[in-house]
């Protein structure tokens, strides 16, 4: 397994959140073939965990 995927409805508020308890998030991407945004924040063990907005 590479990484674990979170589908979440606003990738926004769901940043916004992870910011405000210190956690630096990459910069939003679009997913090429479904059109969906997302990004990759690190767990404290430094692997990638990815937020996939569905909303």
């Amino acid at each position: 397994m590479r990484h674990l995927a979170f589908r979440v409805d606003d990738l926004d508020a769901a940043v916004a959140h992870l910011n405000a308890h210190g956690v630096a998030a990459e910069d939003i991407r679009v997913d090429q073939y479904t059109g969906r945004r997302f990004t990759f924040f690190a767990d404290p063990d430094d692997l990638p965990l990815e937020l996939y907005e569905v909303g």
